[in-house]
């Protein structure tokens, strides 16, 4: 099982991820290009320490929206979408490379993320986006979603992702984080569905029944209080349960 965390979730003098902590545990990083979070400087910071260390980089791409943290969904034109995805990731492939490394993944943040889970156009832009940017990177996103079917289609690998502090509906997609129980704070709930989604590819959603959430990717939030202190202890736990941790790009 990959382990995978947001990064680089800062900007100018102020800082929100852990990125020192979290890339000494997680095995691929999501660093923001720019649009959401993140500059220049934070991406060059970010990719230089996940190459040291030997984590994956990712490109987590992202409507523009650095006020609302990408959180907030736009109508933005597909051809705008795709030349807006291929700058981010052309941005971060600049440091990723400089540092020795290269961007292996592509995965959407916030708002982009649930919108492609069901938006044909959108998820149809962002994957040429990828192939727009060349390198033919894998793209990450939730299992059965329109985002990894468009990306098979194009030939590109398609990773299920599952979340391990984030609440499931019954449909498995992600509660909206304005609905109370969208997120999992309780740690030892957390390391519990993890080891849970390793091993049965299963999760109780909000309304108590079983969720299949077979993924080869798991994501601990990096904007998460105490998210690098939650990721040691999600690793420990699969590792303890037999479950190899390792990159899947």
């Amino acid at each position: 099982m990959d382990l995978n965390a947001d990064l680089g979730e800062g900007f100018g003098r102020w800082t929100l991820t852990e990125d020192e902590a979290l890339l000494a545990c997680v095995t691929s990083a999501n660093v923001a290009c720019g649009f959401h979070a993140g500059d220049a400087s934070v991406m060059r910071r970010v990719c230089g320490t996940a190459a040291e260390r030997g984590v994956r980089i990712g490109a987590q791409v992202s409507y523009r929206d650095l006020a609302g943290f990408g959180r907030r969904s736009m109508d933005v034109p597909a051809a705008e979408l795709t030349a807006e995805i291929a700058y981010q990731i052309g941005a971060l492939r600049v440091f990723a490379e400089a540092a020795g490394s290269t961007v292996s993944y592509v995965k959407p943040h916030g708002a982009l993320y649930n919108r492609v889970v069901r938006d044909d156009e959108q998820a149809a832009a962002v994957v040429a986006g990828v192939l727009l940017a060349g390198g033919r990177p894998a793209v990450l996103g939730l299992p059965g979603s329109r985002l990894l079917a468009h990306a098979e289609a194009a030939g590109l690998t398609a990773v299920e992702e599952a979340f391990a502090d984030r609440a499931y509906t019954p449909q498995g997609t992600l509660v909206p984080r304005g609905e109370p129980g969208a997120v999992v704070h309780d740690a030892d709930e957390v390391v519990r569905r993890s080891v849970g989604m390793a091993l049965d590819g299963s999760v109780a959603g909000v309304d108590g029944s079983r969720i299949a959430v077979r993924a080869r990717s798991l994501c601990v939030h990096g904007d998460t209080p105490g998210a690098a202190a939650l990721a040691l202890r999600v690793r420990a736990a699969l590792e303890e349960a037999g479950v190899r941790v390792r990159a899947f790009a």
